[in-house]
């Protein structure tokens, strides 16, 4: 495709991470003709780089609740083979300071975490029973910070479902986080048989994966080809004007954030509705990996610092294949607040206290690094919906081939799973469309 050419497909889609990805890959397999537009390299967010045989991905790539995730329902339609590396509960420690004490991630170490004594494991256990068989489904609201202050539990309690919420969430405010999303998520994580599961290969087995369906339909992807305006004719868009060309089709989806949309959509009638969304603050945290030559054997695979909200995860220990042979690659990460961003102080303070858990943690580390890599303003989430921040919509009534995916949009679960459903959701809506006509 040139510059003065215009293209005519079923579906355009804007946007090639995780969320555009698999709408392109579920519609082109569904038989629709697709074209992908993204602004750099596919992935997003979910980016993978190569440094000195060690393969970084941009952020931890976990699935929650595996066993329902709509990951597997693109997996069986798809015809792909995801390789899961399904998390070991039994490795999971919380570091309370003077001693490290079992995650609460199943019954087991509920029973053997030294966070709670007796009493309060029986009434946090309660708690999570009222989760499981609906009994407890909170409110939009109310945060489940004020939710715990409303049913009187102990501090201990407390500060165990916080700690829960801090550690699953990414998020160092977790006592905001709305009560019912609270708990509608361990609903899902503590009735699931597979909790947390990582994805071998790292998101770029998968992002080649949703490549190779999308080209074996016909499908056409074009990278570093930003969508710079659309056009519209009455209640539908007809066109996307990108660097590489235009593209015209009868469906739109659109994967990139809010922020970047607003631009898009100047002088349509979805430029306000936008703009909304476009004004809400991502989740950011403090990514730290290391790549080291030789691995340093500890009796667990995650450690989450209590005190200081911030962990480390083995992601080798998972997905040997991210490492040269007898390498590890070891990631941290740190959760921060907007007003933080700018402190210099405070963004060094972080990183000193990253590397001291290392130490702690990792012992020897510094004599077996041989690449380090750093993001001190990583976005988990591009908008903190989960707090009191609403979700944007999967579609607007402004137009009626206009959809929306992503994890800022309306989905199940959190992080990538918001992608995948909301990706899901809207490819659904268009196929339906057909069924109606």
């Amino acid at each position: 495709m040139n510059t003065t050419e215009v293209q005519h497909v079923d579906v355009v889609i804007v946007g090639g991470g995780l969320a555009g990805l698999s709408a392109a890959a579920y519609l082109s397999e569904k038989g629709k003709k697709v074209a992908l537009l993204e602004k750099g390299l596919l992935g997003g967010r979910a980016v993978t780089i190569n440094l000195k045989g060690f393969s970084f991905n941009f952020g931890a790539h976990a699935i929650y609740g595996r066993d329902t995730s709509i990951l597997r329902t693109f997996e069986k339609e798809l015809r792909i083979d995801v390789d899961w590396r399904d998390f070991k509960p039994d490795k999971a420690k919380y570091d309370i300071g003077n001693e490290l004490t079992s995650v609460p991630a199943n019954v087991k170490g509920l029973f053997r975490t030294k966070l709670m004594k007796g009493a309060d494991k029986l009434k946090f256990t309660f708690e999570i029973f009222k989760t499981l068989t609906h009994m407890e489904k909170g409110h939009p609201h109310l945060s489940i910070k004020k939710w715990m202050d409303q049913h009187h539990l102990t501090e201990d309690v407390k500060e165990m479902m916080l700690t829960l919420a801090s550690s699953n969430f990414f998020t160092s405010e977790p006592e905001k986080i709305p009560s019912d999303v609270y708990f509608d998520y361990y609903r899902r994580l503590f009735t699931t048989n597979k909790p947390v599961a990582y994805v071998g290969g790292g998101w770029q087995s998968l992002i080649n994966k949703f490549v190779t369906v999308i080209e074996r339909n016909g499908g056409e992807i074009f990278t570093k080809a930003r969508v710079e305006s659309v056009t519209t004719e009455g209640d539908r868009i007809v066109e996307v004007q990108s660097k590489k060309g235009n593209l015209r089709a009868k469906e739109f989806v659109f994967c990139a954030p809010p922020s970047e949309l607003s631009k898009m959509f100047v002088d349509t009638n979805l430029e306000h509705s936008v703009k909304h969304y476009a004004h809400y603050e991502p989740s950011y945290v403090f990514v730290y990996d290391l790549g080291l030559k030789n691995r340093i054997d500890v009796p667990y695979s995650y450690v989450y610092d209590k005190h200081n909200k911030m962990f480390i995860t083995d992601i080798s220990f998972y997905d040997e294949g991210c490492v040269p042979d007898g390498g590890q690659l070891l990631q941290a990460i740190a959760y921060i607040k907007k007003e933080e961003l700018e402190d210099k102080e405070r963004i060094a303070e972080i990183e000193g206290k990253i590397e001291a858990m290392y130490d702690k943690h990792f012992e020897g580390w510094r004599d077996e690094l041989v690449v380090p890599r750093k993001s001190k303003r990583a976005s988990a989430q591009e908008i903190k919906w989960k707090m009191n921040q609403e979700p944007m919509p999967v579609y607007f009534p402004d137009y009626r081939n206009a959809f929306f995916a992503g994890d800022w949009c309306e989905g199940k679960g959190q992080l990538s799973e918001l992608s995948f459903t909301s990706a899901y959701e809207a490819s659904q809506l268009i196929l339906q469309k057909d069924k109606d006509q």
